[in-house]
């Protein structure tokens, strides 16, 4: 959980890459998010965020540890390389000199989280659907032969989560099996309910074994990343740190967990789904990857076994429709 941290420490933090007036530092928590420890900081160079990564113990899937790390590579990139109204990281520090953990500085970009804004009519609504759907356009044409020299798939950032794959199959085979190491160590599945898990994505494995181009995603959108100005428009995207380069398909399955993927955003990306039986198949294990990630989260940093095993039930129904015979 977020955790409150004294002025001087963060003051500290700021000025180091910041060249603003001590005295006129100000620091107000950032009630969203629930994995970093942010800040609002007002100072006499602008307005920016500080954000603070949980402690090494917090209790993490296997590709958060250290996530943060891959965030100002990725900015620069979205930058450079798209419109996108993304921060610009102005300093970072991973050494844990100054801090226990990993920390960055941000520009503050405009704009209310989309979940928290009130008063916006149907129409604009619509429009800022359609506008993240025309900026996860330009984001997925990013791809990693480009962008990083590499024609690999899986999460390829700083923090190392995993071996770079060659195929988008093999990728996704090493995450649903990593996470699944996840699911079993914070104690919601028995190693049988994991294998049995992971004999259905073999089952299932070759759905996946097509030509995929590694692109850019960002497996996070979803309201509270997404600020918005009073009239719908789009001013930002925010939390970068999830994001893997691999197949679109999956971004998708968690726009439509988070209820993004409707019409209007549909019309701003331009192109329409695949909608084949085989990508049904893999929109199901994309699903199931987003479901299952809950049940460590709300055990190890939630402290909710409660809901936790409301996630396992979600898991074993969505399983369920793809046993032979459903």
């Amino acid at each position: 959980m977020p955790e409150p941290f004294d002025t001087q420490t963060l003051s500290g933090l700021v000025l180091a890459h910041v060249d603003a007036d001590p005295a006129s530092l100000r620091f107000t928590p950032i009630r969203t998010g629930k994995h970093n420890t942010s800040y609002w900081v007002g100072s006499d160079q602008g307005r920016f965020v500080l954000r603070i990564a949980p402690p090494d113990d917090a209790g993490f899937l296997f590709y958060e540890r250290r996530m943060m790390r891959q965030e100002p590579e990725l900015h620069a990139l979205v930058h450079a390389k798209t419109t996108i109204p993304v921060a610009e990281v102005v300093g970072y520090d991973f050494s844990r000199t100054r801090l226990d953990r990993d920390y960055l500085v941000m520009t503050a970009l405009p704009g209310t989280p989309l979940s928290d804004v009130s008063g916006l009519t149907y129409a604009q609504f619509q429009r800022a659907l359609r506008q993240v759907g025309k900026y996860l356009r330009q984001l997925h044409a990013l791809t990693a032969a480009e962008c990083l020299g590499v024609e690999a798939h899986g999460y390829l950032g700083a923090h190392r989560p995993m071996e770079p794959q060659p195929t988008w199959a093999a990728a996704f085979r090493v995450m649903w099996n990593k996470l699944l190491d996840d699911v079993v160590a914070c104690g919601s599945y028995t190693p049988d309910e994991a294998q049995a898990m992971r004999d259905l994505l073999d089952l299932h494995l070759e759905h996946f074994d097509r030509p995929v181009i590694p692109r850019l995603l960002h497996m996070d959108v979803w309201s509270q990343n997404i600020l918005v100005d009073e009239a719908g428009n789009v001013t930002g995207l925010v939390d970068f740190d999830r994001a893997l380069w691999g197949d679109v398909e999956i971004e998708f399955a968690v726009l439509d967990y988070c209820g993004i993927s409707e019409p209007a955003f549909w019309e701003g990306y331009g192109t329409a789904r695949d909608e084949s039986p085989s990508a049904r198949i893999r929109r199901q294990f994309y699903l199931l990857y987003e479901v299952q990630k809950y049940m460590p989260i709300r055990v190890w940093r939630r402290n909710d076994p409660v809901a936790a095993a409301r996630y396992k039930q979600h898991s074993f129904s969505l399983a369920a429709q793809l046993l032979p015979g459903q």
